[in-house]
């Protein structure tokens, strides 16, 4: 249960440096070039200004690009040189293999094309010179920095693109890495499989400590390698390589987000019974627990079940929820909460939907055999294709008949990770399991697992999304929610639909919580009892089941939950303007602290495993059984934040540590989780911030 508590404007004028010539205004460079169209016999290569600071290419073999395939992007970007229109592949340049192009500088970014056909991308600093970020990586004996390998029965490829890189560069994202032993915040040296798991959500997007963000716009299956002297993105699958590249100053990431999310979308405002606190277990199985969780329950918290009959019905078991409407309707009078319900993508032979499914193409298939995706609790499944636009709009309907009409609007999307049923293995829920079969060579729509596969939870979300709109005649570019989704998997721009990632099945251990700082926070318990019907559990995870003791002192932490809501939605009202994040590892504010600096590049467990939420909360928290102290680095604090006399302060004590740089060993008891804060608490508990 879930309790409660304009479309951008565009004001940039953007201008572009092209050759010698340049306009520029409001200290901003416009593009004078409309893109370069380099063509090296059977590639073709489109490179054009997109967004703010940035450059959006398209490479392709032995036909252009169509400008239709999928993509995360947004065509036009909401800021940028483009004026609200889609360039579409418009270029002003046609250079071959042996000629140079004329360089295009858009902003504060410079790409050319070498007369090898090597593409360069150059920051101009404030002095007027230009930095190298990143060009395409060659060497006496390499393979091409652009390498194809063609299957053709089919006019797709993989590739394999590389970039030059330094021994001392610092890479981060990559998106969610699967639990537990990665706790690494840079990711020099690593290699990223670019494949969704229970998880793992990796996506082909990151930031360079030299101050460029680059994003891969390609759905499919394959890897990024972070190596010494080379980055390298591989494509298993494609008919384009899409990517997208912005600069800012080296610290700013600041507005390398507020770049990115411009060209892939922002996070629409919550509503505000999403801030509050959540409750939830696998699973509350009948209409009675609901209603006797709702009469305990004073303050805020969410539900999470699945409640169905057969894996597809979308819909209660009649038999264990005679009544859901008015069993939401009690939850809502007796509490004001919001509740939430499970949906899965799996499908099996006995539901009410199989047929209808099956008849229409609705259903993913596989490239051989009988169509299974997977199975679960002893029956063999087939995922709903939700790449398919008549599939979600049936899922939609079975959601609104089902539940969104009888007032239960908000859905926890699970499984939904692509392929299987969302593990790294298959044959899930068999007496034997975890057999090393390949996973299952799924087809969809749009296309092969391999191709696409990372989109489909992205199309997933966009089902509820779609139905909502068409219900509702919402704006598919508001910048509000009236309902809340968590989804365990996404694509590249999913946060622009009101849903939020969760960071998958996890374990209520210490080396997990450890993990989850880097990866996202996801609270679980995993008792488990023979019950029926299945995955009944009774396990017992609500606040007051831990004994008198911490029955209190939870109750504390939900209490200040409540008080930081103020400042947690003026978080979100940035995240929602300008792409903002929320929550920060150190490098991102105080990459003018060497030691910061110093310690992220070997992630140093006392920067990576704590984190700032928000620009005023430092959290610390404690990843040690038992522990009753923590030791703790205060960064160093950059000198505009010293001139308004910020200073470390700890939350319970108010006990002062002046500007930071240093590593400070703090009582922490259960009650004491370790928070820091800037500024002061009057202004963080207003939101004034």
């Amino acid at each position: 249960m879930l309790y409660p508590l304009k479309t951008w404007q565009p004001w940039f004028i953007l201008f572009h440096f092209f050759s010698a010539a340049y306009a520029q205004s409001n200290g901003y460079f416009a593009p004078k070039s409309t893109g370069i169209k380099f063509q090296n016999v059977f590639e073709r290569v489109y490179i054009q200004p997109f967004g703010n600071h940035g450059f959006r290419i398209r490479a392709s073999i032995l036909r252009d690009p169509t400008g239709k395939e999928i993509s995360a992007l947004l065509d036009p970007p909401l800021e940028g040189p483009e004026g609200g229109k889609s360039a579409g592949l418009a270029h002003d340049q046609t250079v071959r293999y042996g000629n140079a192009s004329l360089p295009i500088r858009n902003g504060n970014m410079v790409v050319e094309v070498s007369d090898t056909g090597v593409i360069l991308f150059f920051r101009v600093d404030p002095n007027g010179t230009r930095s190298l970020l990143a060009s395409e990586y060659q060497d006496t004996k390499a393979l091409p920095s652009r390498y194809y390998v063609q299957d053709f029965r089919s006019p797709s490829f993989a590739a394999a693109f590389s970039f030059t890189s330094s021994p001392d560069e610092q890479f981060f994202g990559g998106g969610q890495q699967a639990c537990c032993n990665d706790h690494t915040v840079n990711k020099k040296g690593e290699t990223i499989d670019m494949i969704n798991f229970n998880s793992n959500v990796p996506i082909p997007v990151y930031m360079s400590n030299k101050g460029y963000l680059q994003f891969f716009n390609v759905p499919s299956q394959g890897r990024l390698e972070f190596s010494k002297y080379r980055t390298r993105f591989i494509s298993n699958e494609a008919t384009v390589i899409d990517y997208y590249i912005t600069t800012a100053e080296p610290g700013d990431y600041d507005s390398l987000q507020r770049q990115y999310t411009a060209a892939t979308g922002r996070q629409p405002m919550p509503p505000d019974f999403i801030l509050g606190f959540q409750q939830s277990k696998l699973r509350y199985w009948n209409q009675s627990q609901i209603v006797a969780l709702a009469e305990r329950f004073v303050e805020e918290d969410v539900c999470y079940f699945f409640a169905w009959k057969f894996q597809g019905d979308w819909s209660f078991d009649p038999e264990i929820f005679p009544n859901p409407e008015e069993m939401a309707a009690i939850v809502k009078n007796l509490t004001g909460a919001e509740m939430m319900v499970s949906l899965w993508p799996s499908v099996e032979d006995n539901s009410v939907n199989y047929l209808t499914l099956q008849e229409n193409g609705w259903l993913e298939t596989t490239r051989d055999g009988p169509g299974i995706s997977d199975s679960f609790n002893g029956v063999y499944t087939r995922n709903v294709d939700s790449t398919n636009p008549g599939a979600r709009e049936f899922l939609w309907q079975r959601l609104n008949e089902s539940y969104y009409s009888k007032g239960l609007r908000n859905f926890w999307i699970d499984q939904a990770d692509g392929g299987s049923l969302g593990e790294p293995f298959v044959n899930n829920g068999q007496t034997i399991s975890r057999i090393p079969y390949a996973r299952t060579f799924a087809q969809y729509f749009i296309g092969t697992q391999e191709a696409t596969g990372k989109a489909y939870p992205w199309l997933h979300q966009q089902a509820i999304q779609e139905g909502f709109n068409n219900l509702t005649g919402a704006n598919a570019m508001s910048t509000s929610c009236e309902h809340m989704s968590l989804t365990r998997s996404t694509f590249a721009d999913g946060q622009r639909f009101c849903s939020y990632l969760w960071s998958g099945d996890t374990d209520s251990r210490f080396d997990v919580l450890t993990q989850q700082i880097t990866a996202g926070v996801d609270r679980s318990c995993n008792l488990t009892s023979p019950s029926f019907p299945a995955f009944a559990n009774n396990c017992p995870n609500e606040i007051w089941e831990y004994g008198d003791g911490n029955f209190g002192i939870l109750k504390q932490y939900v209490r200040l939950r409540y008080r930081l809501i103020p400042y947690v939605k003026r978080l979100f009202q940035k995240l929602q303007a300008t792409g903002s994040p929320i929550l920060r590892p150190f490098y991102h504010d105080f990459s003018s602290d060497p030691f910061v600096v110093e310690a992220t590049a070997v992630n140093n467990p006392l920067v990576t495993e704590a984190y700032l939420f928000g620009p005023r909360l430092l959290i610390a928290p404690v990843t040690v059984a038992n522990a009753t102290t923590k030791e703790v680095y205060l960064p160093l604090l950059p000198k505009q934040l010293v001139a308004q006399g910020f200073v470390w302060t700890h939350w319970w004590t108010n006990r002062t540590f002046g500007s930071g740089n240093q590593t400070i060993s703090i009582s922490a008891p259960l009650d004491q989780i370790p928070v820091f804060y800037l500024g002061e608490m009057a202004d963080i508990l207003s939101g004034n911030v």
